[in-house]
């Protein structure tokens, strides 16, 4: 009688257990790729800025050089969360912000002064 008591019980857990997973995996997946999306919106972000500040009328602007300034730290923020949650990577847009990127090292012309340490 006890045996079989603990076999439902055991049964009862299992079936908790395997429902309660079930759904931290849909919570991680849902995190996952919601943090993708957020890089590479903050990614995009940072080269349109980056294009924006070779320019010639804005060349050298102080705000814009700060904002690009900027924008590289949240950048590395969100990449630390991404490193975390990479199972949801779009390769071919990596692979597209990428040759935009270096594309856009391509045509500048002087050296900019946002790379800062």
């Amino acid at each position: 009688m006890t045996i079989n008591l603990l076999f439902f019980m055991s049964a009862c857990l299992n079936v908790f257990l395997m429902w309660y997973i079930a759904k931290l995996l849909k919570k991680f997946m849902f995190m996952s790729s919601n943090l993708t999306d957020l890089y590479f919106t903050t990614r995009a972000f940072e080269i349109f800025i980056k294009t924006l500040y070779t320019m010639n009328s804005y060349h050298g602007d102080p705000i814009l050089e700060e904002l690009v300034f900027k924008t590289k730290i949240v950048l590395a923020e969100v990449e630390n969360f991404r490193e975390v949650f990479e199972y949801t990577l779009d390769e071919e847009l990596e692979e597209e912000f990428n040759a935009a990127e270096a594309e856009e090292q391509e045509d500048k012309k002087e050296p900019l002064f946002y790379d800062r340490p």
